[in-house]
Formats: C-alpha cells, sequence, structure tokens
C-alpha cells in the first residue's frame, strides 16, 4: 500500500463533497473513469439523510452493518444546517440491517435498568403489521432546504432463495467484510458460506465485477488458512 491510506482519503473526498477511487489496473480505470464517470460528475441530489424507525412490537434489537463513520445523531436529521452525503446520477445505497425480532433472546441485546421517573411501558401498536417506516430527506443541487419521503415497510418474511439477487449480493459482501475484520457479530459466517451465496446472485455480471469478488473469496480463504480449518 506504501503511504496510500484509504482512510484519509475518504475523509478529503467527505469533506469535498466528493468521491475517490483506487485505480491498479486498466479494468479498474475503465469502471471509474468511463461507466461509473456520470454519477461521479452529476449529482442529482445532496446531504441525502436516511432514517429507519422500527416497529417495536416486531422488532427487539438492531444493528446497521457499517457506516460507522457515517452515522449521524437522530436530531441531525431534520436539521438542514448538518452536512451529508450526496447521490450521483445512476448511484444506488444500500443499507443492511441485523434484526433481532421480538421473542428472541441474544447475547448482544444490552441490560438496562428500569427508568426510575417513568413508570409503566411505553405505548406499542400491536396490531399494526408495519415493520418499519423509512424516512429519506435531500435537498435539491441548487436547493437550501431539504425535502421528505416517508415511506412505511409491511412485515413479510421471504426466504433468502427468493430474494433478489442484488439482495442476495449485498448480504454476501456483507458477510465477507464480517470474516475478513473477524467481527464479533460475524457467528456462524464463513468464506465458503460467503462464496455459496455470492455464487447464487452472480447474475448475467456483463463487466465481470461479480466474478472479481468471487475470486477475492478465494484468494482470501487460502490464505487465512485458520479460519478455513475452523469451519470443518
Amino acid at each position: 500500500m506504501g503511504n496510500y491510506k484509504d482512510n484519509k482519503m475518504q475523509q478529503l473526498a467527505d469533506k469535498g463533497n466528493g468521491n475517490h477511487a483506487y485505480i491498479e489496473d486498466i479494468s479498474e480505470a475503465q469502471k471509474v473513469l468511463v461507466k461509473e464517470f456520470g454519477g461521479t460528475i452529476f449529482t442529482i441530489a445532496k446531504d441525502v439523510k436516511l432514517q429507519i424507525e422500527f416497529n417495536p412490537a416486531k422488532v427487539r434489537g438492531y444493528r446497521l452493518i457499517g457506516y460507522e463513520n457515517r452515522l449521524l445523531n437522530k436530531e441531525d436529521f431534520n436539521d438542514d444546517k448538518k452536512d451529508a452525503g450526496e447521490l450521483g446520477a445512476g448511484h444506488t445505497a444500500t443499507a443492511l440491517y441485523e434484526i433481532i425480532p421480538v421473542g428472541v433472546e441474544s447475547e448482544f441485546l444490552a441490560k438496562v435498568d428500569d427508568l426510575k421517573y417513568q413508570k409503566g411501558a411505553l405505548k406499542v401498536d400491536n396490531a399494526s403489521k408495519e415493520f418499519c417506516t423509512i424516512k429519506l430527506r435531500y435537498k435539491k443541487p441548487e436547493g437550501n432546504i431539504s425535502q421528505l419521503i416517508e415511506q412505511p415497510v409491511l412485515d413479510s418474511s421471504i426466504d433468502i432463495e427468493k430474494t433478489s439477487d442484488n439482495f442476495r449480493w449485498s448480504a454476501a459482501v456483507a458477510e465477507f467484510g464480517m470474516v475478513l475484520r473477524q467481527s464479533e457479530f460475524k457467528g456462524n459466517a464463513t468464506y465458503e458460506h460467503c462464496k455459496q451465496l455470492a455464487q447464487s446472485a452472480k447474475g448475467k455480471d456483463n463487466n465481470g465485477y461479480r466474478r472479481e469478488f468471487i475470486e477475492m473469496i478465494d484468494v482470501m480463504q487460502s490464505i487465512d488458512y485458520p479460519q478455513s480449518v475452523r469451519k470443518e
């Protein structure tokens, strides 16, 4: 890596409302400077913020996977003076949450003492079929006042095999990151399972990006020999 530091480049890009990329070969240059160039140059929304409220009748606990350096305080969501990220033409952003449903015990749920000055439990709408409500705030490229989009999501359970390729692909990438970092939240995740999930979501892969990711999993699996042994 030499003196290249990805975290420093990310900070500079965030402060300047820009983007950064590490180009190591001609295919990466083609991806960054040709295929994704329009989305990098043309901003369609600025200061984009996402806020999710989970229904406590259905969700006991949750965790956002990644985005540790982009978290905002809840009061910052409605504050138009608070800077946030930009969204370029053709860009999409994916946020994955790990959910602990009501009735499921978990070692990661923090123990909280009863409130001293607030008696009784908060009222929960147990009849609602809503799983969560998603709120999105954004400003037009030349605007200074944000606009709000709000959308409730109904509770519906889908087997992972029946989900979209993009969903399974995102899950595979998140699993790879947790195994790579030996995250305390990785549970039973392994490189082998990550590879199987990614292969099931490869799809057409016209540009070969997903194939490259699967090859990366193979490389890490061969390097991380102790982890490969543990999963047997």
